[in-house]
C-alpha cells in the first residue's frame, strides 16, 4: 500500500501535520468507519468518516464521527439549503477522484463546500480517510477545518 496519495500530498503542501496509519480494510463491513476505528484499535468517536452529499442538488462533502449518522435537514442548514441527500457511490467517485471507502476529504478532483461535525473538536487529533481503503491520517480537527475551509457544525 503507497503512504502517498492526493490527500497526503494536498495535506504536505499545506504544511499541516499528521501522521499516517495502515489498517486492515474490510471491504464487506457494514460500517466502514467502525470498522476502521476497530482495527486500529481507537475511540470510534475520534475517526471520522467522510461523506458526499447533494445539498439542493448541489455537491457538499461532510465529515463526522464513524459512530455518528449524518442528520440531513441540519447538514442542509448549515450550507444554507433546504434538502439534503446522500450522493450515489459512483457520483462520489466522479467528483473526489477516489473509491467508496477511501474518499478523504482532502485533495478531492473538485473542491466543494465542507461541514465539519462540531464534536470532532472535542479531539486533540481525530483519523480521517488519507486517501485510499485502509489509509488513515491523523492529525488536528481543528487544522484540518482549516485547510479544508470546512465550516463548523452541529449536523448529527
Amino acid at each position: 500500500m503507497s503512504k502517498t496519495t492526493r490527500a497526503t500530498q494536498a495535506l504536505q503542501q499545506a504544511r499541516v501535520a499528521f501522521t499516517v496509519h495502515a489498517y486492515d480494510y474490510d471491504p464487506n463491513a457494514e460500517r466502514i468507519g467502525l470498522q476502521a476505528a476497530e482495527a486500529m484499535g481507537a475511540d470510534p468517536a475520534s475517526v471520522l468518516k467522510t461523506l458526499m452529499v447533494l445539498v439542493d442538488n448541489r455537491p457538499a462533502c461532510v465529515i463526522l464521527p464513524s459512530d455518528q449518522e449524518v442528520n440531513l435537514k441540519k447538514l442542509a442548514a448549515a450550507l444554507g439549503g433546504k434538502a439534503a441527500q446522500m450522493m450515489k457511490p459512483g457520483d462520489a467517485e466522479r467528483i473526489t477522484g477516489y473509491h467508496v471507502g477511501g474518499i478523504s476529504p482532502f485533495g478531492q478532483k473538485k473542491r466543494v463546500p465542507t461541514v465539519l461535525e462540531q464534536s470532532a473538536l472535542n479531539h486533540a487529533e481525530v483519523f480521517m480517510n488519507g486517501g485510499q481503503r485502509g489509509l488513515q491520517v491523523k492529525l488536528d480537527p481543528r487544522a484540518a477545518a482549516a485547510v479544508l475551509d470546512a465550516k463548523v457544525a452541529g449536523v448529527v
